[in-house]
């Protein structure tokens, strides 16, 4: 959840199950590159995958991920606006 990249996946796929390759066309990343971060988020279980022929689709694993996200975006949008409202200096 701490990586930007890992969490656009997870909010693309808040919306809809995804092929890997729309996935790929989605955040215009490198397909080996795309690859190995669904699989280090299939190895956390916050996603899922099917294959269907010689496609391969990717989902959130279950709705309790879609309130990590939501969580974390809200996290991230708060720390963010906290630290923008701090004064220069004050650490």
């Amino acid at each position: 959840m701490g990586d930007a990249s890992r969490l656009r996946i997870l909010d693309l796929l808040k919306h809809r199950e995804m092929c890997v390759t729309e996935i790929v066309a989605a955040l215009g990343e490198k397909f080996t590159t795309v690859s190995q971060r669904l699989k280090l988020l299939r190895n956390e279980r916050l996603i899922a995958r099917r294959r269907e022929g010689h496609h391969v689709f990717y989902a959130l694993a279950d709705r309790h991920v879609v309130d990590l996200i939501h969580n974390a975006l809200a996290h991230a949008e708060e720390h963010g606006t906290a630290a923008s409202a701090q004064p220069e200096g004050d650490d």
